[in-house]
């Protein structure tokens, strides 16, 4: 358990800024979620906590799926969706796209200490106790979930790449638990890379 709690969580894999570029407080960040319908509660849990988070450091923030519902940028060209955008006077689109997630299966021995030395070897029921509990005790498979995902930060007027992070999330405990330390981590690389203030 120590160990699968060590594990769990999300780290940055890695992360770009464009140089000399930093948000100013008074600029609106709008928060936009792709996720599959399936994760539909992955979805609205990412947006509300990147939004808590930046706000959290003082930057004005809201959430796509709460301005406007699910599926409301579905089949727009761009000239609308950027028209939809800017009616809510955002200066910034943040997009959280969901990757990849992928399924491994792990085997965990049972907790029986195995002594591979002389003595114990020596000693007929030292070596025949440990064998039986490691033959008729074996361990289990535990099945661990990686999700893979990506934030990019546009500018709406320019349509300008500001900002790109991709993390790596090993078997979170919950939808709301993922969202939460997702948006810790990634506004914690955007304050390192000095995209926003430290506040």
């Amino acid at each position: 358990m120590l160990f699968l709690a060590a594990c769990s969580g999300t780290k940055v894999t890695s992360s770009w800024k464009e140089p000399e570029i930093s948000l100013h407080p008074s600029q609106k960040i709008m928060v936009m979620a792709l996720v599959a319908d399936k994760e539909g509660a992955l979805k609205a849990n990412m947006e509300k906590e990147m939004v808590a988070a930046l706000k959290q450091k003082g930057y004005q923030a809201v959430s796509a799926f709460a301005e406007y519902g699910p599926g409301a940028f579905k089949g727009l060209n761009e000239q609308k969706a950027l028209n939809k955008i800017r009616q809510k006077d955002i200066d910034q689109v943040m997009t959280i796209v969901m990757l990849d997630k992928s399924k491994e299966k792990n085997y965990v021995p049972n907790n029986r200490f195995y002594r591979p030395f002389p003595p114990f070897y020596g000693r007929f029921w030292w070596y025949y106790s440990s064998m039986y509990d490691r033959v008729y005790e074996p361990g289990y498979y535990t099945t661990n979930t990686k999700y893979f995902l990506e934030s990019n930060l546009y500018n709406v007027r320019n349509k300008q790449l500001l900002y790109s992070v991709q993390t790596e999330t090993f078997d979170p405990s919950s939808a709301a638990r993922m969202a939460v330390v997702y948006s810790q981590q990634v506004v914690k690389d955007m304050t390192r890379q000095q995209l926003i203030s430290k506040r």
